[in-house]
């Protein structure tokens, strides 16, 4: 009965969105409810599951989205932007743009979380697409296939550190051999795909995006514009603040801070927290964006304020989402999916994949997912003697797989790249399912070797 609940909220989702054209936010909130309803739910437990949904979407994520907006339009209109666009270009030349935008969404997504890694490169993307004079979806999904990659595979991301602490499995392991399934994983569903999706939905690749979340588009002069150097250290700062967390926990402290740190372990963990390192990092923006460069402090307020206004809607609606998530789970459609497959009798890393699919596909969450799947594989994973890294990044693989409406990232996706929820089927969602594939697969021919 729970999953027939799902399907039919779901349905009730896409109606109202594309059929009856209802706001995404409010779709979102009514489809919660009424979900919550089906499920037998206290009418004041949904009130409480939708507060608590969106607050923790929202919690770090606004200070994250926010301040990572106002960095993006600081480096935007300071031209920062366009001499990173005309470097790399120059560079890489047209051809090679989308290695190019692998090359570096792959770097900062070892060290970024996904939205965040999201909110620093899109605005970089949209610059290199008009000054390539390429379609921003040509560029953007290259950009998200190695940027969920990494979110789903590599240490230090929530879901594959944390999978790796209940199953035991060295975060070391898992990180080099989740890199080796990350490499044929982000061709596949990025370069290759593109070239698919572009005949499949044509009419998304002449979208120009969300550009009011970028702000008028100013031309610019290069020898008036910041250095590249200049440019991308702004850009990057947030990756290089946490970059420095992660690489002194795994260098001093196993990959953990202790429980009782020092005040070094105390400053370090501080300035790698996501939010910190943003707030740390807009402030760097406005020196070397702004007052560095003789701009008053009131034109740069007014800067920073339209980069608010413009990410308002976008934070409503990934709110929305984390209130249809919250439901679900709290509903138990959780618990009815590993109730479902307790007694499954097939291969470990199989079922771990499968498991973590079908959670994905329900709830939304990756990490939810994963931690899910990850408890209840555990004593088959035991007594089979797999590799623990192998089934941190099968259950990672799993985690992955066709994310729909009730994910933040596909919203993000649709939103910044001004899609319909169609196109954003035909393209995000597509190109996570070849991640989570690609990724089994892989999975299942080293553990032949491993």
């Amino acid at each position: 009965m729970d999953f027939l609940i799902l399907v039919l909220g779901i349905a009730l989702l896409l109606f109202l969105i594309i059929k009856v054209k209802m706001n995404t936010f409010v779709s979102l909130i009514i489809t919660s409810i009424l979900v919550g309803i089906g499920l037998g739910m206290p009418l004041d437990k949904i009130a409480t599951s939708v507060q608590d949904g969106i607050g923790s979407q929202l919690g770090e994520l606004s200070i994250v989205f926010g301040f990572g907006a106002m960095l993006g339009r600081l480096v935007a209109d300071a031209g920062g932007a366009y001499r990173i666009a005309h470097t790399l270009i120059e560079k890489f030349g047209k051809k090679r743009l989308q290695l190019a935008i692998v090359l570096a969404s792959f770097i900062i997504g070892i060290a970024l979380f996904f939205e965040v890694g999201m909110v620093l490169l899109v605005p970089i993307v949209f610059a290199i697409a008009m000054e390539a004079g390429v379609s921003i979806l040509y560029l953007g999904i290259p950009m998200a296939a190695a940027l969920s990659v990494t979110h789903g595979f590599l240490p230090p991301h929530p879901a594959p550190t944390a999978i790796s602490a209940v199953l035991g499995a060295n975060p070391g392991h898992v990180l080099v051999l989740g890199i080796i399934v990350a490499i044929p994983a982000v061709i596949i569903a990025g370069p290759v795909y593109t070239r698919f999706a572009r005949r499949i939905v044509p009419e998304a690749f002449e979208r120009k995006g969300n550009l009011s979340a970028l702000g008028p588009q100013k031309e610019f002069k290069l020898e008036d514009t910041p250095s590249f150097g200049i440019s991308v250290l702004t850009s990057l700062f947030p990756v290089i603040l946490m970059a420095i967390t992660t690489i002194y926990q795994m260098a001093f402290n196993g990959g953990h801070f202790p429980k009782h740190p020092t005040t070094l372990d105390s400053i370090i963990a501080f300035i790698g927290t996501p939010a910190i390192a943003m707030t740390i990092s807009l402030l760097v923006a406005m020196y070397t964006m702004g007052w560095a460069r003789r701009i008053k402090t009131p034109e740069i307020m007014s800067t920073v304020e339209s980069a608010v206004k413009s990410i308002a809607m976008l934070l409503l609606v990934i709110g929305g989402g984390g209130a249809f998530k919250q439901v679900l789970i709290d509903g138990g459609v959780g618990n009815s999916v590993m109730h479902l497959f307790s007694n499954a009798n097939i291969s470990p890393l199989l079922l771990g994949w499968l498991i973590a699919v079908v959670l994905r596909i329900a709830l939304g969450s990756a990490t939810v997912a994963s931690l899910t799947a990850a408890g209840l594989v555990l004593p088959l994973m035991t007594s089979a003697g797999v590799n623990p890294a192998l089934m941190v990044l099968a259950i990672g693989a799993g985690s992955l797989a066709a994310s729909h409406v009730n994910d933040a990232g596909f919203w993000m996706f649709k939103e910044y790249f001004d899609l319909s929820v169609k196109e954003t089927l035909a393209t995000w969602t597509v190109l996570e399912t070849l991640i989570s594939i690609v990724g089994i697969v892989c999975v299942l021919i080293l553990s032949i070797f491993v």
